[in-house]
């Protein structure tokens, strides 16, 4: 959640900084901080608590004239927000460092430099990056140097932005699983964690790979070293102007736009949160590890496509954590005599964060004892974020499609973060996480792999113009999937479709089945497949058309009244994350097919901020 953003001109460079860090509050932070180095050679800095707002006004009384400097917008995650836990960090006089992402063992790092006699001011995990630094620059002698010294002893996620009185118009930049970007100028050179807080002074990028380290320098030379120490050339890419969420694109619809942004949303939602070997659990905040190992029960409250997440969710955390899970559609969940158990955290989920029903149960859960409440949200400033105790953003970006695509996949994401965070303070297996966070890292490639069966799909859902009903199946964790796929077809296509745990279909459905109801079910690589195909043959036993989306390993074959699509082979545990796709667009391409409004479809808001 936090900003980085630093520059090395020879004009001042405070109102460049400033600037970039107003683009960066749509992330979200708690507060906001400067360093400059004088055209004295001096080291300046001012923080302030709150929203830039506040930073600019003290700007106003105490100005950082300077050629070249450093910014941040801060959401803290170790440290409660402060102005003494605000970003820049320094070490003495002379160095000062900004950092986004979380570093693991900073606890024994920092008994190692107290040792040494250097003294913390801050609670922060990135005031020990600034005295590694000062530490590293007296025995290095120069800071690049010092700054490659430095990150062979951190573990966790970085990216980092460090300025030296000893070298003035030098910015010195980082990366490791937190992504930053270098802005070319004319004479001049930039730093952000994102490209959107440069935009007012360049429009040509260098987008740092995984650890990469840069020294940006007076005149606008740009220096690129990657994870050896290896100068090397990184190529500079021109910004396509325009606000990209406003605008379809090149696409027809809001909605597909938004289905084919699920690769680069989900790696966003990852972006600085997974460790080595495990989910950094200090992404919820600076005291969840405290609350995490005081969990002994979770409740789920939400509407609509994130209460399906939350259905996801349950078998996760259940089978991961080892905490029992109850999710409750937030619309019902107040109008009943709830019973609390001891250390239960209160989860909600909505997109927009103002989902009327979602915050009143909120509210309403303030007073009944739980443990905390965690908010995943997809907009930082929202009344969910705020009211809550713990957050997680989920980094989907704007979704201006009416029926939920990339939020409901980043909300799943998010949701296994929380899974991991969990089960990491509760004792779950080295492996077990390490086999996880591996799936995760390889999720968005497999995304973008489904999605290249757009054009089958779309011949698929020809099938499906002239019919007013279909039935989604599922088992386990997929059952919630089906009815994420039964909501979709329904809310822009207006079919009438219904979603069952495949294994209840001789209790009622299948008594729905002929040829004219299309059945859909999805069928990924796991303990229930035998059971499914079982429950598929029922359906095809009594004439009903199936519409199969298989794992491409399970042996499933067309045949007569039997249509698959196969998908690449996922984890099992992120399999409902992947076959969610195809669901979305089967529905996309039917809703087309029978001319109805995808993105605004009759009857629905975005958000729903009544009850």
């Amino acid at each position: 959640m936090c900003g980085i953003v630093g520059a090395v001109a020879e004009r001042n460079v405070q109102g460049i900084l400033l600037e970039g860090l107003k683009r960066l509050e749509y992330r979200g932070y708690d507060s906001a901080g400067m360093a400059v180095l004088t055209s004295e050679g001096r080291l300046q800095r001012r923080r302030a608590l709150g929203k830039v707002a506040a930073l600019e006004e003290r700007l106003m009384d105490e100005p950082l004239p300077g050629h070249s400097g450093i910014a941040h917008t801060r959401w803290a995650t170790h440290g409660r927000p402060s102005e003494l836990n605000a970003h820049p960090h320094q070490s003495g006089e002379r160095l000062a460092v900004v950092h986004n992402g979380i570093i693991e063992n900073h606890e024994s790092l920092r008994r190692e430099l107290e040792a040494e006699g250097y003294a913390f001011t801050s609670e922060t995990d990135t005031e020990v990056i600034a005295h590694l630094l000062e530490r590293e620059s007296r025995r290095a002698g120069d800071l690049l140097t010092a700054v490659r010294r430095v990150l062979d002893q951190l573990n966790g996620a970085y990216a980092l932005g460090v300025i030296h009185a000893d070298e003035p118009g030098v910015v010195i930049g980082a990366r490791k699983g937190s992504p930053l970007v270098v802005g070319v100028g004319i004479d001049e050179a930039f730093l952000a964690s994102d490209s959107l807080a440069l935009l007012q002074v360049t429009d040509r990028f260098i987008y740092l790979q995984e650890g990469d380290a840069v020294r940006l320098s007076a005149g606008g030379r740009i220096e690129v070293f990657d994870d050896e120490g290896t100068a090397v050339e990184r190529a500079v890419q021109t910004f396509e102007h325009g606000d990209g969420a406003a605008s379809k694109g090149d696409y027809r619809h809001f909605m597909l736009k938004e289905i084919h942004e699920q690769p680069a949303v989900i790696a966003a939602a990852l972006e600085g949160r997974l460790g080595e070997r495990s989910a950094l659990v200090e992404s919820f905040g600076p005291e969840a590890e405290t609350l995490f190992r005081q969990v002994r029960q979770i409740h789920i409250v939400a509407c609509g496509t994130s209460y399906h997440a939350g259905m996801v969710a349950r078998y996760w955390l259940e089978r991961y954590a080892g905490v029992p899970v109850q999710v409750e559609v937030a619309s019902e969940y107040r109008y009943r005599q709830v019973v609390v158990p001891e250390g239960t955290l209160f989860v909600t989920l909505s997109q927009s964060g103002e989902t009327a029903d979602t915050l009143a149960a909120l509210r309403f859960a303030r007073e009944r004892g739980y443990l905390a409440s965690l908010a995943i949200c997809n907009v930082p400033g929202s009344s969910l974020v705020r009211e809550s105790d713990l957050t997680l953003m989920t980094q989907a970006g704007p979704e201006i499609g009416v029926a939920s695509t990339k939020a409901f996949t980043t909300q799943l994401t998010a949701l296994m973060l929380l899974t991991l965070a969990l089960g990491k303070v509760k004792g779950l297996g080295e492996g077990v996480q390490s086999d996880l966070v591996s799936a995760l890292r390889c999720l968005p490639d497999l995304v973008a792999r489904v999605l290249k069966l757009d054009p089958a799909i779309e011949r698929l859902s020809t099938a499906f113009a002239e019919k007013h009903h279909a039935l989604f199946l599922g088992r386990g964790a997929h059952f919630p999937i089906a009815l994420e796929g039964a909501l979709k077809l329904k809310e822009i296509s207006y079919i009438h479709a219904e979603a069952y745990p495949a294994g209840e279909l001789k209790h009622g459905p299948l008594a729905l089945v002929d040829s004219e109801m299309p059945v859909i079910s999805v069928a990924p690589n796991d303990e229930l497949l035998d059971k499914l195909k079982s429950n598929l043959q029922e359906v095809r036993a009594r004439g009903g058309e199936l519409f199969v989306f298989a794992d491409e390993d399970v042996g499933l074959q067309e045949a007569e009244g039997i249509r698959v699509i196969h998908l690449p082979h996922v984890h099992e545990a992120l399999a409902p994350i992947l076959y969610t796709l195809p669901l979305q667009l089967l529905s996309y391409h039917v809703a087309v097919l029978k001319g109805t409004d995808v993105d605004q479809p009759r009857n629905l808001a975005k958000s729903v901020t009544v009850e």
